[in-house]
């Protein structure tokens, strides 16, 4: 298995996903760090949960099972 070398932010993943940032947060509940989730830590106790590409997958799987809320 190759290093992780990069990750992508809830932030970014919401856009290429076409979903909001809550629901992403909603479905991480279902995931753990061998699914490709992780937080990044920052200064002044800063931190936001980071994707890799195979967690980027684990979340469109999840999307694909989980039908949309309604509005």
């Amino acid at each position: 298995m190759a290093a992780i070398s990069h990750v992508f932010t809830l932030a970014l993943v919401a856009r290429m996903l076409s979903e909001s940032e809550d629901r992403l947060w909603e479905l991480t509940d279902q995931m753990e760090p061998e699914d490709g989730v992780l937080w990044v830590h920052d200064i002044d106790e800063r931190e936001t949960m980071a994707f890799t590409h195979f967690g980027i997958e684990t979340l469109k799987e999840l999307i694909a099972d989980q039908p949309r809320p309604e509005s």
